[in-house]
Order: structure tokens, then sequence, then C-alpha cells
């Protein structure tokens, strides 16, 4: 007979949690790095108790907010190539719906997080409980079903045992590379406290293998048939690209073959962007040399990517009469996409496969010397474009003054607002984890909780937040849990006095713009003067050291300084210009079809025509 400890539901979750590995290529880690955890009825007497009796690997982690810790966690699991993952615990009520962004985030993504929040009363003898909602249909209803939609995997455990079977499926889900993303188990608070008898084989170390997958042999030769027949192909690297440590192999089948690569915003420094085949971005926020090449590309090999409307420009992208797509994808659902042929494989593994069938093919010369035209004309518009006309600082200079400061072993991160397009454009990486965007999701508030989960992942890397003053003001708190475990992360903090990348959006969609702008209310509308919002003082009331800049020169000065900080700190630099750069691609922003605005119809005919160039890949 199988031998039994008698445990409670929290305990036994924390011991799982504890005791589970994954291994690939033969290194094996642990999977959970800690858990995260706001405290409140609901889990405080349950995973709270189990978290403080625990005596093994697993730390607890205390965030400021709900939303920040799953960021946290998915920025954790980016930076380590999901290998490794925090999970993260709530009470029921504010503090589990607090978490359904975060899932969201990590579902889109594709990256591992464990959610486990609290849920009311399986028994029902207290009902309605404190934070309840009661849903008149059905008693088993609560607030946490909110993340069925955004999680791969959702459950809830009615009772102790449902754990044996609840906990491995679990895992499956979070250690698979092709199905990961937010796994959602609710706990009742009562279930929580209960006893059961465990097997102890349940609680022992477990090590769940990620596999590579090759490709298929018949797709294989369907795929290199079309790249040999190639005259302008063209290769998109995603995100996949580095969750599977395939950045060398692409370094080697560029070198190989000679086909130009353009990058996703996850996908920035799949191949460094000294190397004569990286065109940079590519999409609506892409570089002149990407868009360019891709225009008229023939064939598209995606890598790693699910292809988002910005990679796309909302299907605009690729106006070649016949244009094939093969995709590279871990994710069958990802590589069945515009009709591409269907590599559904490892990224490492499938493009050591490429390489080899199309060992003494190379794209024709006269395609590569207008790939080196391209690279060089765009390097001299990006230095155009970063250097400021009148001494005063804009964003598109930040970027590059913090490009260069930001030497080897830095990350710099960002993800909402008119950041991320001007970055993925501008930004030259020199090497894999430079660049860490959240945009998927594109999340106000990820910035700060990000830079942290960066810096949990890579403590010996010099970690940086570039975000806006909407961002900052919308999810902070963890700049405090940064100090507070002496985790070091400097926010290089934009003021421009809004959320102005949608007011540009307004302005440019003929509007005047409307409700974008941190302006005090005048004559019943909010047009007075900018707010003035003491972000500095913001950040030295939370323990941060801070500084100020207003010019490139003592942007880097202070960059500089920052670094010989041993704590978090905060770089002010407000910000006069708010206009972004300009771009290549177009984005399908519906204009207003009726509208009294002249301006409004000038830009619904402008729309209507853009529209013309959308096409279906099938």
């Amino acid at each position: 007979m199988a031998r039994t400890v008698r445990i409670t539901l929290a305990q036994a979750v924390v011991r799982f949690l504890d005791a589970q590995r994954v291994s690939r290529d033969g290194e094996v880690h642990r999977f959970f790095r800690g858990v995260f955890g706001i405290f409140g009825h609901g889990n405080v007497t349950g995973i709270g108790q189990a978290l403080e009796e625990h005596e093994g690997g697993l730390p607890y982690f205390q965030p400021k907010n709900e939303q920040g810790m799953v960021h946290t966690a998915i920025a954790y699991a980016k930076s380590r190539r999901r290998l490794s993952t925090f999970a993260c615990t709530s009470s029921i009520g504010p503090g589990a719906t607090n978490m359904v962004t975060g899932a969201a985030t990590a579902t889109i993504n594709r990256l591992p997080v464990l959610l486990l929040p609290g849920d009311i009363f399986a028994n029902r003898a207290p009902q309605p409980v404190l934070q309840q909602l009661e849903f008149p249909h059905s008693m088993d209803v609560s607030v946490n079903d909110c993340f069925r939609p955004v999680s791969r995997y959702w459950d809830r455990i009615q009772r102790p045992e449902q754990l044996l079977s609840a906990l491995p499926e679990a895992m499956r889900v979070l250690a698979d590379p092709a199905e990961t993303g937010a796994v959602t188990l609710c706990l009742p608070q009562d279930v929580q406290s209960e006893a059961f008898d465990c097997p102890e084989l349940f609680l022992q170390e477990r090590v769940h293998v990620v596999e590579r997958r090759p490709c298929s042999r018949e797709r294989l030769e369907e795929a290199v048939a079309l790249l040999r027949k190639a005259r302008r192909p063209f290769c998109i690297a995603g995100g996949g690209v580095h969750y599977a440590a395939a950045e060398e192999a692409l370094r080697r089948f560029c070198d190989a073959t000679g086909i130009p690569v353009g990058v996703t915003q996850a996908g920035m420094g799949a191949l460094p962007d000294a190397h004569g085949a990286c065109l940079g971005a590519v999409g609506v926020t892409g570089t002149g040399a990407a868009n360019r090449i891709a225009l008229d590309a023939d064939v598209i090999l995606t890598v790693g990517t699910r292809l988002s409307d910005f990679t796309t420009a909302s299907k605009t992208q690729f106006q070649a009469e016949g244009v094939r797509f093969i995709a590279l994808n871990v994710n069958a659902f990802d590589a069945a996409k515009h009709g591409a042929v269907p590599l559904v494989a490892d990224a490492r593994v499938g493009l050591e496969e490429l390489t080899r069938a199309l060992e003494g093919w190379r794209i024709p010369a006269s395609y590569g010397a207008e790939i080196s035209t391209a690279r060089e004309e765009w390097a001299k518009t990006r230095d155009v474009l970063t250097r400021s006309t009148d001494g005063r600082l804009t964003q598109a200079e930040v970027i590059r003054v913090l490009n260069e400061e930001a030497g080897p072993g830095s990350t710099v991160v960002h993800a909402a607002g008119g950041i991320p397009g001007d970055i993925h454009k501008l930004w030259r990486a020199k090497e894999p984890d430079d660049y860490h965007s959240e945009y998927g999701y594109s999340c106000m508030g990820y910035e700060v909780a990000g830079a942290l989960g960066v810096k949990l992942a890579h403590p010996e890397r010099e970690v940086y937040a570039l975000l806006g003053d909407g961002s900052y003001l919308m999810l902070s708190q963890e700049l405090l849990t940064s100090i507070q475990e002496g985790a070091k992360i400097t926010l290089v903090l934009l003021d421009n006095h809004g959320y102005q990348c949608i007011h540009n959006l307004q302005r440019g969609s003929g509007s005047r713009g409307f409700g974008n702008e941190f302006r005090a209310r005048r004559g019943g509308r909010l047009e007075g003067e900018p707010l003035a919002v003491d972000f500095v003082q913001n950040a030295r009331s939370l323990g941060a050291s801070t500084f100020t800049a207003t010019t490139a020169a003592e942007l880097s000065r202070a960059l500089r300084d920052a670094r010989a900080v041993p704590t978090s700190c905060l770089i002010y630099i407000p910000l006069e210009s708010s206009a972004g750069l300009p771009g290549t691609s177009w984005w399908d922003v519906p204009i207003a079809e009726v509208s009294p605005s002249a301006s409004v119809q000038e830009k619904r005919a402008a729309y209507e025509e853009a529209k013309k160039k959308q096409r279906f890949y099938y």
C-alpha cells in the first residue's frame, strides 16, 4: 500500500510546487522560483500558513499590488526562457480579480505563471461571505470564473483529493512550450485548510522534460522547395527564437543563406543589429530597411512569432503577388496562420534542419546588395532621428543615449504608450537579453514590475524600466518591492503630461484630442495647465535615489551615476514634445464613417483607401 502523509490542501500545494523541476538539453531547472502573495481572508490561513511553516526551497516574496506581482512573474519567466516562473496567491474578491489582467498578459504572450486565487467557501455554510459575488443562476460561480477565458488551464479545487489530478495537469500545461500561459487553480478558503492523506510519491521531486521537437519530413521538404525557388525571401524572428535559445542557430542560418531578418518586439536581439542580415524592426513600428525589403518579399519565413497586426501592418506589409508563408513554431495554432507551410517544431532544431537542407543555396547577389543598401540608408536616417536639433531632449534621443550607455550586461524593459513604437524602431541590439518588451498585451503598468522580474531572474544585470508618466502613475508600487528585496532597478521616466501616445493617435485620426492629457479642469473641460506631479519626490518617498536630466549630456551623466548607486533609482526626464517618430507602415484604426468634422472626413477617406491594400493570405 502506498505511503501517505496527513497534510492540508495548502500544505500539499506548497510542497508539490517546491518539488517541480524542468529539464531541457540535459540541464535541470527549479521551475518555481518562489511565491508572490498578498494575503487576506481566503488565503492567509491556508496558503499563507503553509508558506510560513514550509522549510523547503520555496521562498515567499511580498509584492504591493496583485496585478504587479503577476507582471513580475511574467517578466521573470520571459527572462528565464520559460524554464522557470513564480506562483502568485491572492485573497478572494478584489485580490483575485486584480490578477486577471496579469493572467491575460501571460496567456497572450505565451508565458507560464501559476495563479492561486482564494475562493468562496465550498461548503457554502457562511455564504454570502465578505467580497462574494452572488450569481443568481448558480451558486458554483464566483469572481474567479473571470479567469476562465484568460487561462490556458483553469480549475476549482472543491476537495483536497482533486489536487492529485489538477496539479499534474497544471504542470503539464505550464512546462509545455506549445501550451503554456496562465494556469489558474481556484482554492476555496475552507478547502485550503482541510486535511487529507496525500501520497508521499506525489510530493517527491519531479522533472518535466522540455523536448525539442523536429520538423516533419514532408513539411520540411515543402518549405525547402519554396525557399529554393524564392528570389526575395524574408525572415521574421519572434520571441520563440529566444525561448528556444535559438539565436546562434538563426545566425548560422543567415550566414549560410543570406536571408535578411526583421524582428518583432519579442524577437529583438534574436540577431544582433551589427549582423549584415539584420534589418531591425518590421511592421507598424518597423525600420525603413525592414519594411522596404518585406514589402516585395516573395516568401516569408516566420520563426517563433504569432504574427500580430503590428507585425503584418494589419495585413498590408507583404504586397508581392503570390507571396507565401512558412511558419516555424512550436505551437500548431501559430504555425497555421496565413496559409503558411507549418513547420511545427522547436525553433532551434527547425533552423538547424533548414540550414542543412538548404546547403549550397544562397540568395541572389543583387538581392544581397539591395539589403546592404537598405541597411546603410536606414543607419543614416536613424542617426538623424535620434539627435535633437535644439538641444532639448526628445524621446528618440533618450532612446539613443540609453542604448549607448546601457552596455553589455544591461536590459531595458518597456511595454506601453509611445515608447515601444520608437524604441522598437531605433534600438540597436547588442545581445539577446538587452531588450525586454511586453507588447503582446502592451499593458500599462508592466514596466516597473517587469523590471523587477528581470532583475530577480538575472541579478548580475543592470536593469532599466523605460516608461512614461501615465504608466508610472498606473502601477509603480513594485519600486518599493525592489528596494525591499535589494533588487536594484533604474526607472527612466519620461514626463509628457498625459497618455500622449493615444492623444497622438486621436489627432492623427482627425480629432483635436480629448481626455488624454493630464490637465486641470477649466470651464467644464480638462484643458487648463498641465498638472505638476513631483515624480522625483514620489520616488524618494519610496526610498529610491533620484536624478533629473534635460539634455543628452545630463542623461548620460545620470545613467553613469545611477549605475554606481546600490539601490533602485529614478531618472526624471521632462519632455516638451510628445510627437512620436514617423511610421513607414499602416495600422488599421477605424475612423468614424460619419462625422461633422472635415478633418475626420478627410481621414476617413484616407482610411478607406489604405484598406484596399489589406491582403488575405491563404
